[in-house]
């Protein structure tokens, strides 16, 4: 959705004159959500136009997608149906 080199310029205007540091978290694939990680060729180019804008910028390390346990994974996989609604249900 947003992982374009305009969408990195967009990011640069925003923090400019900003000590800024940016922590990119591609998204992890999740069954049933429309959404998908961008490509290695997508993620470059959006690093490298943040660097070109002088941007500070490092690519998080992708841990627990093997196991469904990633960032948003674990959730999904305890709401009902796989429908994105939400769970009710007390765990313990």
């Amino acid at each position: 959705m947003n992982d374009l080199p305009i969408h990195a310029r967009e990011l640069a205007t925003l923090l400019k004159g900003r000590r800024a540091h940016v922590n990119l978290i591609p998204f992890n694939d999740v069954e049933g959500l429309p959404y998908r990680r961008p490509g290695p060729e997508s993620l470059n180019a959006f690093v490298n136009a943040l660097q070109q804008a002088g941007i500070s910028v490092k690519v998080r390390k992708r841990k627990g997608s093997q196991i469904d346990a990633a960032c948003g994974q674990l959730r999904r996989s305890m709401e009902p149906n796989h429908r994105g609604t939400e769970n009710t249900e007390k765990i313990t």
